[in-house]
């Protein structure tokens, strides 16, 4: 059922993405919010609590009592092979909160923050908004794939390292993240790693977890919301491996930082436990979603990971995707917000069932045939 939802359906979605496309009377492919309906197992598990009990939680008088400490332990030693501490353990409303946070605590107007770029743009903007120097990492297009130079790292104070890597869909290989670990090491970096895409790959890709090669200098961040599609639900995680970085968010007012509710907790507890099947059969939708892309609208690279295709527009101008709003009606998300590289590029969202995406890759074909 997955892959039968229609434009119509999804139109009376309250959600901000068809919200805001249905205003202009367009197809929204831009924030990065899948189509499909949660997990079935979310649904059934969020509808109990509501009947059970929305009351103050157990855990917020005992944090060691959140079930999903021993849930996101277990789930990451599974995957990755690598097992958090869970006393480093800290939760978020959602990782941008958690970000900055620690870029406060870890860093002062005027330090340097390296990132990949083109880059997330809410990263970009926390960077600007707090003051911080930006120092990018430029992703580059060797013709057959995205690499990058990781030599700026050695210039920065704190590294926020995405990966898998938003808009490029690129996943950082062991001998990349390897090398950034070492510099990491040798000039004294604390990486920040977003890995929210991580159980997103494609085959033959791996997910390499940082703290993995670095636990003594890395806060990871993770949340259930990209893979199972709960954004709305407002829960993050931090992995805070940095004796430094766990003592200085431990002497900040206990509630200061806001954390998840009820739901944002029972809903991601079981996204990750009973979740699975669903997951497997979303990864191989997107799998060949990214595969239509590539047939429909040739010359970008295929995605390693994510349900976003970083598509190279630059003969429609700076701006591609205000073009195509205006004259196909195919809402994407524009190349420049997305900071150094970004010029002339849009981000193509195709978490979405077949006969949405094949309307949205028929008017863009048809689109770039008349251009």
């Amino acid at each position: 059922m997955l892959d039968d939802i229609d434009i119509a359906a999804l139109s009376a979605r309250p959600g901000v993405k068809w919200a805001r496309a249905r205003a202009g009377g367009a197809i929204p492919a831009w924030i990065a919010d899948m189509d499909f309906p949660a997990p079935e197992p979310v649904r059934a598990a969020l509808s109990r609590a509501a009947e059970a009990d929305l009351g103050y939680p157990v855990w917020e008088e005992d944090p060691l009592a959140n079930p999903l400490i021993d849930a996101y332990v277990e789930r990451t030693s599974a995957k990755y092979g690598h097992r958090p501490d869970p006393a480093g353990i800290r939760f978020f409303t959602e990782m941008i909160q958690a970000l900055q946070a620690i870029l406060h605590l870890t860093t002062a107007p005027g330090d340097a923050v390296a990132m990949h770029t083109p880059g997330y743009p809410p990263f970009l903007e926390t960077i600007a908004q707090m003051g911080r120097r930006l120092v990018p990492i430029p992703m580059i297009d060797t013709g057959s794939g995205w690499t990058f130079d990781p030599a700026p790292v050695a210039s920065c104070r704190v590294l926020i390292l995405v990966n898998p890597q938003n808009p490029t869909g690129r996943v950082f290989t062991r001998d990349e993240l390897s090398e950034i670990a070492a510099l990491a090491e040798k000039h004294d970096v604390l990486v920040i790693a977003d890995e929210i895409h991580a159980e997103l790959i494609y085959e033959p890709h791996r997910h390499i977890t940082f703290a993995s090669l670095a636990p003594g200098r890395t806060v990871t961040l993770a949340s259930a919301s990209k893979a199972f599609n709960l954004a709305g639900l407002r829960c993050a995680i931090a992995d805070v491996a940095v004796p430094s970085v766990r003592k200085a968010l431990d002497t900040l007012p206990p509630l200061m930082l806001g954390q998840p509710g009820t739901l944002g907790i029972v809903g991601t507890l079981a996204a990750w436990e009973h979740g699975e099947p669903w997951l497997a059969e979303v990864r191989g939708l997107l799998d060949r979603n990214r595969r239509l892309v590539a047939e429909a609208l040739p010359g970008h690279h295929r995605p390693e990971a994510t349900y976003l295709a970083w598509l190279d527009l630059r003969e429609l101008g700076p701006d591609p995707a205000a073009r195509i709003l205006a004259e196909t009606q195919v809402m994407l998300s524009p190349g420049p917000q997305y900071g150094p590289g970004g010029e002339g590029y849009a981000r193509l969202n195709f978490g979405t069932s077949r006969p949405v995406l094949e309307e949205i890759l028929r008017r863009l074909g048809t689109y770039r045939l008349r251009s």
